[in-house]
């Protein structure tokens, strides 16, 4: 399969920090940040023109670190064309600036698309701005190649906030195949939602059962008619429902389970951030742990949806039946401090000067 970019020449040479690097590629989500969570919270907002610098503080980082091509998805907003047009403008491009040639949906079908393209570029890290949603369809699709998520979407518990001219760092640093994916990631964990041994779809941080069969706006922000959650993680210092379980009990992404929650009475009430600016009580039955590759049977009790990493994606009509697996088949993610301290020991960032 032949994949064409458009393409802006470099104006300038980019130090090289070694003999070989290969190039990166970055995922800016248009959308993110802009459901109905922005409505009923006070949630920060980070806007397309904001990406657009971030953007550009990416590729201004990683090419003086002697990344020489990028690879950006295209999106409605121009994201990709904006920072490098306005970079090649103010004659700091110093790389090779590609936007992917592919048709635009303005769906997640976009993300994962291009996810697949730059696999097949065989890039040597992918930075994505966006939230939950947006690296969750990143990871479907994601394999091998290690995967930087800078937080620029609602809850934002999959990724981190990150500086953009960080990022460009830490990505190059991947980039340039020095380390090994063991030394400077971790391989994620994620949901598996199975119908008859068959896989429904995924999720990074938690899958919630609703109560409610329509769709509407897919975003998940009140609790009174989730009956259920089941995480990969949970830390009280998180925004959105997998804050329940971490006001309860700590779950990292290094341990080797996740959780479930029962909410409903009798029990005991929790209170915690189901959404920014919205602190809740929460009635909760029990929490249990979840191991590693075992499945974990749910039956639906009446006509619900399940929602994975705060979106409505699957219905369950009455009495079907699914199985819930906690699985290490999630994306390596970057580690940004681990990273750049492997590179520091290997003397990466120093240059002889004579």
């Amino acid at each position: 399969m032949q994949i064409k970019m458009r393409e802006v020449a470099a104006t300038a040479t980019s130090p090289s920090m070694g003999e070989y690097m290969k190039s990166i590629g970055i995922i800016a989500n248009p959308a993110s940040g802009k459901d109905i969570r922005r409505l009923v919270a006070h949630a920060t907002i980070i806007d397309n023109n904001e990406k657009v610098n971030i953007v550009k503080r990416i590729i201004l980082s990683a090419q003086e670190l002697g990344v020489k091509e990028i690879y950006i998805m295209p999106d409605t907003f121009n994201i990709g064309f904006k920072a490098r047009d306005d970079l090649a403008s103010a004659r700091q491009l110093a790389v090779k600036v590609y936007i992917l040639d592919m048709q635009i949906t303005a769906s997640l079908k976009d993300t994962i698309r291009a996810t697949e393209i730059l696999q097949q570029l065989d890039v040597g890290c992918i930075i994505s701005l966006g939230g939950d949603g947006t690296n969750r369809a990143i990871a479907k699709a994601l394999q091998q190649t290690p995967l930087l998520p800078i937080s620029t979407g609602t809850n934002n518990v999959y990724p981190d906030v990150i500086e953009g001219t960080v990022a460009g760092i830490a990505a190059a640093v991947a980039a340039s195949e020095i380390f090994d994916l063991k030394d400077i990631c971790i391989k994620n964990k994620r949901i598996e939602i199975l119908n008859e041994g068959g896989l429904l779809d995924i999720a990074l941080v938690d899958a919630v059962i609703c109560n409610e069969t329509f769709v509407g706006a897919r975003a998940v922000w009140s609790c009174e008619t989730i009956s259920d959650i089941i995480v990969t993680k949970s830390r009280p210092n998180a925004i959105g429902f997998s804050s329940v379980p971490g006001y309860i009990d700590v779950i990292e992404e290094s341990d080797d389970f996740g959780g479930w929650v029962k909410l409903g009475h009798p029990g005991e009430t929790v209170v915690a951030p189901i959404a920014p600016g919205v602190v809740r009580p929460v009635p909760v039955k029990s929490m249990f742990r979840l191991e590693l590759d075992r499945p974990y049977r749910h039956c639906a009790k009446q006509n619900s949806m399940i929602a994975l990493d705060g979106e409505r994606e699957i219905p369950l009509k009455k009495s079907c039946t699914v199985d819930f697996v906690v699985t290490r088949n999630g994306p390596y993610q970057l580690n940004v401090e681990k990273t750049l301290r492997a590179a520091l020991k290997t003397k990466f960032f120093r240059k002889v000067c004579i």
